[in-house]
């Protein structure tokens, strides 16, 4: 496809607002100002001076950033063709802005700025995963009500995968899985004995006795795996949370409700992701997973791409393929179709050019609460346990997340995962039960619970 051919039909700039001005928000605005068909005057975040901040490091001059407190300073601003920078969405959204991106990672201020997004008119960029996993498909829907589109991102996973996962189909392939490789390698240094993995190094480490699968079982290569690097943390939230975002736009399912996630070669993923019958660890096709990208210092990163393994239908061709380079299983029954790369918000372009050119979701037609993403306690936890999000990962102390068949809320539903976040609990939780809707002092007033309970209304009639 020729993309220029393709987005040919835009007769003026795409205007943007990018709110959150973290990893990918600045990513965005930087690659923005280089984006012939899309604009990014205006930045939004905790405060004007962090969003002005976020401008200035895009690239952009300082005497062109303009700190603005009111809807009349912006109007003003934007007038002046200056760059705006605002601690608050509702002092620039009636701007003409055609795409709103929010990207602030936080569920509940991610709530409100949805909901202020769709009621101004604007289409609605949806980066932050954790408010996609509890309130994604009933956004969607809410939009659509408008006539607006509310998109997953492409340069993120969930977005990259569900491209992938239904080119596969359109071509006519077989998924036997689909997923993607975390965010951080598992890199093993054969020399020293040791490995590293997101800054953190552990010594007197030997994979090298299970390095090769050769002809022996999958199970036991991948039990030696985890048993070594044991030290090392092999479940994250979001994987899971990205992994359901595609389940619900694509009908995939896991195989395991807390994934099965192995330490996996490059080379291994058609193998491993097979079905039992074939030697790999699935029960059943169409499956989605993670893997942690294990790899010595001078081979290639998977650097947190997307697959799909699908059948080898004719033999004749996948082992010309083959010849070529492309990885198929040692069964010759599977072989892996990849990217392997995300670039976060320097190739976000296209799905916001998709939204406002082309009135098109990165999600599909069908994006539905198929699955939740539930809150599991790892550890005894008392009554009014405060439920603090925090860290890079935007995880809870204390609680880890699993897939479960969506449904409504009700008192006695487990708990959506960035539904509980920051939460008290009003009752103890006991090491390995799930947190229960009834067992949260939600807030009566929370943006995040009123679109639940409108997603909830829409699906989950009775």
């Amino acid at each position: 496809m020729n993309y220029h051919t393709y987005y040919s039909k835009a007769d003026q700039p795409v205007e943007t607002c990018v709110v959150g001005t973290g990893g990918f928000g600045q990513s965005f605005l930087a690659q923005a100002q280089r984006v012939p068909l899309m604009n990014a005057r205006i930045a939004v975040d905790l405060t004007a001076e962090s969003a002005a901040s976020g401008l200035k490091a895009a690239g952009i001059e300082p005497r062109n950033v303009q700190i603005c407190t009111s809807q009349s300073d912006a109007k003003a601003a934007w007038d002046r063709g200056d760059y705006i920078a605002a601690g608050d969405l509702a002092v620039v959204v009636e701007l003409p802005i055609d795409v709103v991106v929010e990207a602030t990672g936080q569920p509940i201020a991610a709530a409100r700025h949805a909901l202020i997004a769709i009621e101004a008119g604007k289409h609605l960029a949806l980066v932050t995963k954790e408010l996609d996993s509890v309130v994604g498909p009933g956004l969607k829907a809410l939009a659509a009500d408008q006539s607006k589109i509310v998109t997953t991102v492409d340069g993120d996973q969930p977005s990259l995968l569900i491209g992938l996962a239904t080119w596969a189909e359109v071509m006519g392939f077989d998924i036997v899985a689909a997923g993607k490789s975390s965010e951080y390698d598992f890199v093993f240094d054969p020399t020293l004995c040791q490995v590293s993995s997101n800054g953190r190094v552990a010594g007197d480490i030997n994979l090298t006795p299970y390095w090769e699968l050769g002809t022996r079982a999958v199970d036991d290569i991948l039990s030696a795996r985890h048993a070594a690097l044991a030290a090392f943390p092999q479940r994250a939230v979001p994987d899971l949370c990205e992994l359901l975002v595609v389940a619900n736009a694509t009908g995939l399912q896991p195989d395991r409700m807390d994934l099965h996630a192995p330490l996996a070669r490059t080379n291994e993923v058609p193998t491993i992701f097979s079905e039992r019958r074939s030697g790999g660890i699935l029960t059943g096709a169409r499956r989605l997973d993670v893997f942690h990208c294990l790899r010595r210092p001078d081979e290639i990163s998977f650097a947190g791409g997307v697959f799909v393994v699908i059948r080898c239908e004719d033999a004749r061709s996948w082992d010309m393929l083959a010849q070529k380079g492309h990885i198929v299983s040692r069964t010759g029954e599977t072989a892996m179709a990849y990217l392997p790369r995300h670039l976060l918000g320097l190739e976000a372009a296209t799905s916001i050019l998709d939204a406002t050119i082309h009135r098109v979701s990165g999600y599909g037609d069908d994006y539905q609460p198929r699955y939740e993403l539930i809150a599991v306690a790892t550890e005894d936890l008392p009554a009014g346990t405060l439920l603090t999000m925090g860290g890079h990962h935007h995880t809870i102390s204390g609680v880890t997340a699993e897939f479960r068949p969506a449904g409504p809320l009700t008192s006695e539903a487990p708990a959506p995962f960035y539904l509980a976040a920051d939460c008290r609990l009003a009752t103890s939780i006991r090491k390995g039960e799930e947190i229960r809707v009834g067992q949260l002092e939600l807030p009566g007033d929370s943006p995040l619970l009123s679109l639940r309970r409108i997603q909830d209304a829409r699906f989950f009639r009775r």
